[in-house]
C-alpha cells in the first residue's frame, strides 16, 4: 500500500483527490460500477491508508485495515447521504472505525493472554510448601485449643484472637480482673504442654 495502484485500462486517471467527485464515483460504485470504484479507490487508497497507519501504528495492520474499509465501503456505498457530509468523511470514518476496532481487538486478546497466563502460572514450590505447612500448624492449634478448658479457651480466644486487654476481657465475661488473668494464664500453659512449645 505504499504506492498507489495504477489506474486500470479504460478508467480516466482521476488525478488528485480534490479534482475528483467522489459523490458521483460513490453513488456509481453502489450500481455496482467497477471501474467507478477504482476511480474511486485510487482517489482516497492513500488518505484511508495514511488515518489507519496513524490509529493502529503498524503498516501490515493498516493495509488490512485498509483493505477492510475499502470493502466496507463497496459494500454500503448505496447507504452514504451527501447531506449529511462529504463523502471523502463517509469513507475516512469508516476507515477510522476499521482501525479502532482492530486496536481494541489487539488490546483485547492481550487481556485475554495475560489473564490466562497468570490464571495458568505455576504455583513454586516454595510457596507450595509454606502453604502446606501453614495448614498442619493451623490444625495443631485448633487442636490444642480443644484441649483447654472452654473457659480457658474463651478467654485465650478473647485475649489472642479477639485483641482484647485483660480489663476488657474482665467486664465482659463479667469476671474479677484476676480470674480473668488466671484463665488465659492456665490456657497458655496447657496450649504450651500440648504443642510441646519450649517454656
Amino acid at each position: 500500500m505504499d504506492q498507489v495502484p495504477s489506474v486500470p485500462d479504460g478508467v480516466p486517471d482521476p488525478g488528485p483527490p480534490g479534482s475528483v467527485d467522489l459523490d458521483d464515483l460513490l453513488r456509481r460504485s453502489s450500481r455496482g460500477d467497477e471501474s467507478a470504484f477504482a476511480g474511486l479507490y485510487d482517489a482516497v487508497a492513500p488518505k484511508v491508508h495514511g488515518l489507519s497507519l496513524r490509529v493502529v501504528r503498524d503498516p501490515a495492520q493498516a493495509e488490512e485495515v485498509a483493505q477492510e474499509a475499502f470493502l466496507e465501503i463497496w459494500r454500503t456505498a448505496a447507504r452514504y447521504r451527501s447531506e449529511r457530509g462529504s463523502a471523502l468523511s463517509w469513507m475516512l470514518t469508516i476507515a477510522h472505525r476499521r482501525a479502532v476496532d482492530r486496536v481494541r481487538a489487539a488490546e483485547s486478546a492481550t487481556r485475554r493472554d495475560v489473564a490466562y497466563e497468570q490464571r495458568n502460572q505455576p504455583v513454586s514450590h516454595d510457596s507450595t510448601a509454606e502453604a502446606a505447612q501453614a495448614s498442619l500448624e493451623a490444625r495443631r492449634v485448633r487442636s490444642a485449643l480443644d484441649a483447654l478448658t472452654p473457659v480457658q479457651r474463651e478467654a485465650v480466644a478473647l485475649a489472642y484472637f479477639g485483641g482484647y486487654t485483660h480489663t476488657e476481657i474482665a467486664t465482659m465475661l463479667d469476671l474479677p480482673i484476676g480470674t480473668a488473668k488466671t484463665r488465659i494464664r492456665d490456657g497458655l500453659i496447657r496450649l504450651r504442654d500440648t504443642l510441646g512449645v519450649e517454656a
